[in-house]
């Protein structure tokens, strides 16, 4: 018996010396900026930073833009369109009225009338996706219209692939 105790406790020991050795770290010159995104280039960023302000709210259980979300997607698609290699996800979402099922099919017009939008103005098909969230991420906690109006929107965020 002393001998198979003697054994597990040199195996257990051998196993914790080679977990203890593991893999060497990378430095972080190995790794580029944007949490595994393509590093962008100050002009690149800065287009990001200007495609990624500015939100399109739509009014409640609407999904057609308003002049000034018109006038906002145009001037998001100029600088789209000047940077192919960025890639712009746009966010559809709702208030918290309504069923989830419901929201997200909402939430998906919301983001299908910018994107068409978009693609209209001359923007690639191939820079966009769509994603609904629903109600799931309010933008503000709260009921009330003020709260609701703000929560029914549709946000952009952008990366460039590798």
């Amino acid at each position: 018996m002393t001998t198979v105790l003697r054994r597990g406790f040199m195996a257990m020991l051998a196993l914790m010396l080679l977990a203890s050795v593991g893999c060497a770290k990378k430095t972080g010159d190995d790794v580029p900026e944007g949490d595994g995104e393509g590093i962008m280039t100050e002009a690149e960023r800065q287009a990001a930073a200007q495609i990624s302000n500015g939100i399109v709210y739509f009014e409640f259980d609407r999904f057609d833009l308003k002049p000034e979300s018109k006038t906002l997607l145009t001037q998001k698609a100029e600088v789209i369109k000047q940077f192919p290699s960025l890639r712009v996800l746009i966010e559809g979402h709702t208030d918290e009225r309504g069923t989830e099922e419901y929201n997200l099919a909402l939430g998906e017009r919301r983001a299908r009338a910018a994107y068409d939008f978009l693609v209209n103005l001359g923007v690639s098909p191939s820079q966009l996706e769509m994603v609904s969230f629903g109600k799931l991420h309010p933008a503000v906690e709260g009921s009330g219209e003020a709260v609701w109006a703000k929560n029914r929107r549709d946000e952009f965020k952008v990366s460039k692939p590798r």
